[in-house]
């Protein structure tokens, strides 16, 4: 009988976070939410994709994913900037955050985006990791994981962006 009530009322905590207004949420400054940088003036974004896979290559991340959805959206008929999604991993350093907190799955890969601005300014983009890093309380050791996850993003980010090889 315990467990029955105790399985309801964890039901009904969760329609009720699920059904939740959206308007009703705090707001978020999403800019804050995320790391934005240029691509340098004598950067093509082929050399920017070209340095992000060289330089993931060097600090052994894995680029687990590609999606070119610009040339997706071409190919529905809609006009549109570049915008590509590239997904880098360090495989053993996911699953140990994954088997600490089965959460952590819904931010894996690490996503790096490059898109392309109304004025045609490229851009890199990624989630701010300090942001989770700061609140997920983390054991020492995962959070220097997480650590070098972070730094390891901004290094290939920062590669992309000045068209280091």
């Amino acid at each position: 009988m315990k467990k029955s009530i105790a399985c309801l009322l964890v039901s009904l905590l969760w329609a009720v976070n699920v059904s939740a207004d959206p308007a009703a949420a705090p707001a978020i400054d999403i800019a804050r939410t995320v790391i934005k940088i240029p691509l340098a003036d004598d950067v093509s974004p082929e050399d920017a994709i070209d340095s992000m896979k060289l330089r993931a290559n060097v600090l052994n991340f894995k680029l687990v994913a590609h999606q070119p959805l610009s040339k997706e959206l071409e190919s529905m008929g809609v006009e549109t900037t570049r915008m590509e999604i590239f997904q880098f991993c360090d495989p053993r350093i996911a699953r140990r955050m994954v088997s600490h907190d089965i959460n952590f799955a819904a931010y894996l890969p690490c996503r790096i985006a490059m898109v392309e601005d109304e004025n045609g300014k490229v851009w890199l983009v990624m989630m701010n990791l300090d942001m989770f890093i700061g609140s997920a309380s983390l054991p020492p050791e995962l959070e220097k994981d997480a650590l070098k996850v972070r730094d390891s993003l901004g290094e290939i980010m920062q590669a992309g962006a000045n068209g280091d090889l």
